[in-house]
């Protein structure tokens, strides 16, 4: 098996294919803090239903695991939390795929995502505020740690980047005050 890259194997089909989409997650976390182990990749897509088959050239059945097309057009359609997987056969990597929908942070995630260039690839990464706020809501959703200590390693390699006025409000319109001074006085 050639060298395979988690990254590229998703991204590079997409920017072939001019698919909007940003990176988010475990990965996003990595880039901003600390590294840490992670076996798939958290992707943002805007993708319309006219592109379903757009998606499915870009991601061939040989290569890849892609839902039926009647799963992608019940996810298009959700308005908020559309999701999907896509698997990379020979190597097991995997797409964690949300749709774009109508979430307005997301949205604002997209207009603002940053460019990096990495082993000779575009790839778009979430900004670094969105990557706390969605780590910060997942924390809530579930308590895992591993979110504190990505926002933890955020803070310490990346607070320079922090746009705070813009984290701020966001924190509280979405009540998460009290978990992220946690992570600030942690």
């Amino acid at each position: 098996m050639q060298e395979l890259n988690l990254f590229q194997i998703f991204t590079e089909p997409l920017n072939n294919r001019k698919i909007d989409y940003f990176i988010t997650g475990s990965v996003a976390a990595i880039v901003y803090g600390e590294p840490r182990l992670t076996h798939d990749i958290d992707l943002v897509l805007n993708l319309a239903l006219h592109q379903i088959d757009i998606l499915s050239q870009t991601f061939p059945a040989e290569e890849f695991y892609l839902p039926p097309k009647d799963i992608l057009v019940d996810e298009i359609k959700r308005e908020t939390r559309g999701h999907f997987n896509i698997i990379h056969h020979e190597s097991g990597f995997k797409a964690d795929c949300y749709l774009l929908g109508k979430d307005e942070l997301q949205i604002w995630a997209l207009e603002n995502r940053n460019k990096i260039e990495f082993m000779n690839s575009d790839l778009y990464i979430a900004p670094v505020e969105y990557v706390i706020l969605k780590k910060l809501m997942f924390y809530e959703e579930g308590n895992a740690n591993k979110h504190l200590e990505d926002i933890r390693g955020i803070l310490k390699n990346s607070n320079n980047l922090i746009n705070y006025d813009f984290l701020n409000s966001r924190l509280i319109q979405h009540g998460l005050n009290s978990i992220f001074e946690k992570c600030q006085k942690d």
